[in-house]
């Protein structure tokens, strides 16, 4: 047990260090801790993306728990995007199943799914406040009725695929396209829909890779003890740090992380 803590060291610093700023966060798991592994400990990004969805899984889980004791998870939203994202997430394992081999050119290419989706992410966390002032003020230009079904399962349908193949968007791009979609949520409820959502989806994506042997255990455990107790300190300290700071922060992170990885 002691070798395992010594060689695992590292991952249980770094998945306490993620784990902080999801807790003041609220977001930033998959979009920090894959790019972490690849960038700084050399991890393949086929292994990246599969360990981090299986911490994601399960970290997720406990989160929704919580929610759905508050009544804050929106289920039939949530059945919406899981028709969507379900869907994808089985054909784009099955489309990594078909490729084989991770060689050197499909290595580049995850990097490159890794380093858009952080983008992607960094951006929805500075511009949401102008998204959301955008649609209080065109609310006739949202979907409605049939139209805001058919828009739901294709934003779970994009989320899938960018999940499945990088580990990244059921967090900052998730929980901003469905206020894009349904601006009438509470933050509360926004959140915990968000993650419930993520949960079987994030299993399913985690099984996948687990089956094309994308999954690192010990490094799944060292994440997890390190994360587990830093997300509640994180939490506690949000009453200390202001959000707006360390989400700016974690925003500006993001964007040198997405660059580093879309131009190596």
């Amino acid at each position: 047990m002691l070798e395992f803590f010594l060689n695992s060291s590292q991952y249980i610093i770094s998945g306490a260090l993620v784990g902080l700023l999801v807790g003041m966060t609220g977001v930033g798991g998959g979009s920090l801790m894959t790019p972490l592994l690849t960038i700084i400990f050399g991890v393949a990004p086929a292994t990246a993306v599969g360990t981090d969805l299986a911490f994601a899984a399960i970290t997720k889980g406990f989160g929704t728990a919580a929610h759905r004791l508050h009544g804050n998870v929106r289920w039939d939203i949530v059945k919406l995007l899981c028709i969507g994202s379900l869907t994808t997430a089985v054909l784009s394992i099955l489309v990594l199943k078909f490729v084989g081999p991770v060689s050197k050119d499909w290595n580049h290419v995850i990097s490159l799914a890794i380093g858009v989706s952080v983008l992607l992410t960094a951006a929805s966390l500075l511009f949401r406040a102008k998204i959301l002032r955008w649609v209080k003020d065109h609310p006739q230009r949202l979907p409605r009725g049939g139209h805001l079904k058919i828009a739901t399962i294709l934003v779970g349908a994009i989320i899938g695929v960018l999940v499945t193949i990088s580990s990244i968007g059921a967090g900052a791009i998730g929980a901003t396209l469905i206020l894009l979609l349904y601006p009438h949520l509470k933050a509360s409820e926004v959140a915990g829909t968000d993650i419930a959502y993520a949960v079987p989806l994030t299993a399913l994506a985690g099984l996948g890779h687990w089956w094309l042997g994308n999954v690192h255990f010990d490094l799944l455990f060292g994440l997890l003890i390190g994360s587990v107790p830093a997300i509640w300190l994180g939490a506690k300290l949000t009453s200390i740090v202001s959000e707006r700071v360390a989400r700016t922060t974690l925003a500006g992170t993001l964007f040198l992380v997405g660059i580093k990885l879309v131009s190596s």
